[in-house]
Order: C-alpha cells, then structure tokens, then sequence
C-alpha cells in the first residue's frame, strides 16, 4: 500500500470512529514480509532507533512463522522464507553491548535474542559463507553494513534478484563529518529498493530539535571537545560514556549543536603540505606535525581555528578540540588512510624522527584496515 493509502485509510476509519476532522500522519504497520528482493535502508544519527526497529521486524518475523502454509506461501521464494530472519554484525563492533548475551540483537533500550540466527562477520566473503549454511533465511538485518568492504553490496543485490532475499541494513549513511560515509554507504544508497529515515531528539542540553547528524566528540578534563574534521574514520569502542583521549563519545546532534572544527584547516593547509611533501619537500608538514605534538599554538591548526571562531558564541567549545592527544597522530593518519597523500615509508619515518605514539596509531590504523608496521625508519 502507498504512503497515500495508508494515511486515507487511517482518515477512514477514524472517521468512522466519530473522530472530528484533523491531521492523520501515516500509520505504523506491521513489516511486509511478502515483496521479494527489498532492501530497505534504515538511516538516520546514532541513538535514532536503526536496531530497535530492526528489532521490531524480527518480533513481527516471529508472529508472521506461526501462520498457515497459505502465509508460507505468500512469504517465500522456493525455499527462500522472508518471514526466517538472520542478523548480521560486524566483528570489529564487537566492544559494544559486550554485557547483552552473545546471540543478543542488542540497542540501547534493550535486546531480543536470535539464537542461532545470528552472526558476527569480516567482510563479504564471511557473509557468503553464512548464506551458503542458511538456504531457507529469507531476510537479513546487516547492522552497520556501511562497516563492510564494497563487494558486500553486489552479493546483496545477487542474492535479492535471483532468490527473492529481502535485506534490511540499520547503519550510518553519513559519518561524524556529515560526509557520505564511505564507498561502500554509497553503493548501499545505490541498490537501496526503500529508505526509511529516523530521526533523534537533538542531544544538546538545550535543545530538541530533530538530530539528523552524529556527533563525535571527547571529554577531556570535563570538557566536550568536538572531534577535529581529520579525526580517524572509524575508532572502535563501546557504547558507554567515555573520558580522555582515547576514545571518543558520540551523541546525535541537530544542524546548530553538530561542531567540527578544522575542515577549512584540513583543506587549505594541512592537505597542500602533504603534496608538496609528496613532491619531495616535505619540510613544512614535518613542521606542522611536530607542532601539532608538541608545541600546538605554533601550529598553523591553533591560528586557523583562532582567527575563525574568535568571538564566536561556541568559541570555547570549537577551541577545546585541541585539548585531546594524539591530534598530530591523527592528522598523519587520515594523510596516510583516507587521502594516500603520504606513504607507507614517509609514515614511518615521520613518526620515529618525531617520537610519535606507536601504539594508538597502530590500533588505529589496523581498526581501519590499514595496518602498517611502524619500526623505526630513516630521518629526514
């Protein structure tokens, strides 16, 4: 049924109720287990709902199975049941919800269990293999599959054109720079049959208006301290509030309250320095990353943020993106990772000339499956 209908139905009867004449928004139905081959997109900011209404399929997975062989009939595809539903998780989301059970389809106000229906995956290949053992799943719910590589996205729309499956993806379209999130959000954009888009209260404390962004942040000596624009893509932690530098919080955020210093920055200055760095001189980006780890308000980052939000309402808050560390890691991070604008050798060597933190950094870039072994390497 249309978007149209149901409204016109909802006026119907409620017409019929005796209700006076008013506004009639579309009704909230049960899931559709009988169209094959969908692939619904649910999208909108952490906190907004994405797993909870997956959750909600599944429970109304669980009435539909209890129906006659003629339900069966409308629901399948040869032996393909739309109303078996699977659930899909990625194992590097494996720190969050760590205190549900492990077969747990977990979100913030809750869980329900799947059972055997549940798996954690690496990438496509993983997913190949679960679809291979469960011939007669008809659905599966891919939690942030924007975490997965871009292949994911041809086997979904294989297996839904040819056997009927039904795919519901919970993730993130955009990431904490109200970007696209990565190409594989994008391929998910393009084979998506429906978009369902959920929304959250805006978590500032003063406001609430509908939040359609994630916002990064840390908390550091109390402070909220805005993720800067070339933070890495993806951190890996757990849902609970976190301190330090570490680690980052996320909440949802409307247009207003969704900070991100340092786009401009990265932009007009710290990206020319790379190429010209790339280019064999790569004197004023060592300059900038040692400045950055030792002596910020030299920095050409410190100045750039100083000049743009001077008498800025949010001024402190913009500037307290500079309390955490690691910023100069970071910036040779997202260098090396998103922009290949430095080199795995030019890496190494930058970060044993300048003493930088191996550790956080190999975590990091292993997190974004890019791991480097950082030994010591050739000064400049």
């Amino acid at each position: 049924m249309s978007p149209l209908g149901a409204i016109n139905s909802s006026e119907d009867f409620l017409k019929s109720l005796g209700f006076p004449t008013l506004e009639v928004h579309q009704t909230f139905t049960h899931f559709d287990f009988t169209r094959p081959g969908r692939r619904v997109l649910l999208i909108g900011p952490m906190g907004s709902g994405k797993t909870e209404f997956a959750a909600k399929v599944w429970r109304d997975a669980s009435v539909a199975m209890k129906k006659s062989d003629t339900v069966k009939a409308l629901t399948s595809t040869g032996d393909v049941d739309r109303r078996n539903v699977f659930f899909i998780r990625s194992q590097i989301d494996g720190a969050r919800f760590t205190e549900y059970p492990k077969d747990a389809m977990a979100f913030r106000s809750g869980y329900i269990r799947c059972g055997e229906n549940i798996a954690r995956i690496r990438d496509s290949f993983d997913f190949e293999k679960v679809i291979e053992d469960n011939p007669t799943v008809g659905t599966y719910i891919i939690d942030e599959a924007s975490f997965f590589d871009e292949r994911l996205a041809y086997v979904i729309r294989n297996q839904s054109l040819e056997r009927g499956v039904m795919f519901i993806f919970p993730t993130l379209i955009l990431n904490f720079r109200r970007d696209i999130f990565n190409s594989t959000a994008r391929l998910m954009l393009d084979i998506a049959t429906d978009v369902i888009p959920l929304t959250a209260y805006c978590e500032h404390a003063d406001c609430i208006k509908d939040a359609f962004y994630t916002y990064r942040y840390y908390t550091v000596d109390g402070k909220e301290c805005p993720a800067l624009y070339f933070d890495p893509l993806i951190v890996v932690g757990g849902d609970s509030t976190k301190t330090g530098s570490e680690t980052p919080n996320y909440a949802s955020r409307c247009d207003e309250h969704h900070f991100l210093p340092g786009k401009e920055y990265t932009f007009f200055t710290l990206k020319p320095m790379a190429e010209e760095a790339n280019k064999g001189n790569p004197r004023k980006l060592k300059a900038e990353i040692e400045n950055l780890k030792y002596s910020m308000k030299k920095s050409q980052l410190y100045k750039n943020l100083s000049a743009r939000y001077k008498g800025d309402p949010n001024e402190e808050v913009y500037m307290n993106s500079l309390r955490p560390d690691y910023i100069a890691e970071k910036a040779l991070i997202y260098l090396f990772n998103e922009q290949n604008l430095v080199s795995e050798d030019m890496l190494v060597r930058l970060v044993n000339d300048l003493n930088l933190n191996r550790e956080y950094m190999s975590r990091v870039l292993a997190d974004n499956r890019r791991p480097v072994s950082l030994d010591q390497g050739l000064l400049f």
